[in-house]
């Protein structure tokens, strides 16, 4: 499975990149980054990725907040300090993840529009679409895919 490109806001085209490709161009390239942008809540009760074993963490900035449910209009900036202080260049490829894709795609697309050049979407997030009885976490994702992650 490869990319596909789906334009965003302002003429910035963000690629979808399945979660599979996702994690071996995190192991492949040292300069990679994972950023995280679900909710609090859902770091806590549903996991996040463990990047542990090629010696790097997720990157957490929540796009939106819980309960409300509304953008962070500090997102940016907070994204662009926590990137500047991990030392990761605009040229750095960085994969924005939510729960399906949706939030991390918006997330990606303003953060292209700042300056950074390979922002790249991870196709089904997280924990993926619905399955047929309408849970998450099965059908795809992250988490179907069975790639690390940990429950804090």
């Amino acid at each position: 499975m490869g990319l596909s490109s789906a334009g965003g806001t302002g003429g910035v085209g963000i690629d979808d990149v399945p979660v599979r490709m996702s994690w071996d161009r995190l192991v492949a390239d040292a300069t990679a980054v994972l950023v995280d942008v679900r909710t609090k809540a859902e770091w806590s009760y549903v996991g996040i990725p463990d990047l542990s074993s090629v010696g790097k963490k997720p990157i957490l900035v929540e796009w939106q907040t819980f309960p409300a449910g509304q953008v962070d209009p500090q997102f940016a900036a907070k994204l662009d300090g926590q990137l500047t202080a991990a030392g990761v260049a605009k040229d750095h490829e960085i994969f924005f993840l939510c729960r399906s894709g949706g939030r991390s795609k918006s997330a990606a697309t303003v953060m292209a529009a700042m300056g950074y050049s390979r922002c790249r979407n991870v196709a089904d997030g997280f924990e993926g679409p619905l399955d047929p009885w309408r849970h998450r976490g099965a059908a795809g994702g992250w988490k179907a895919a069975g790639l690390p992650w940990i429950q804090t």
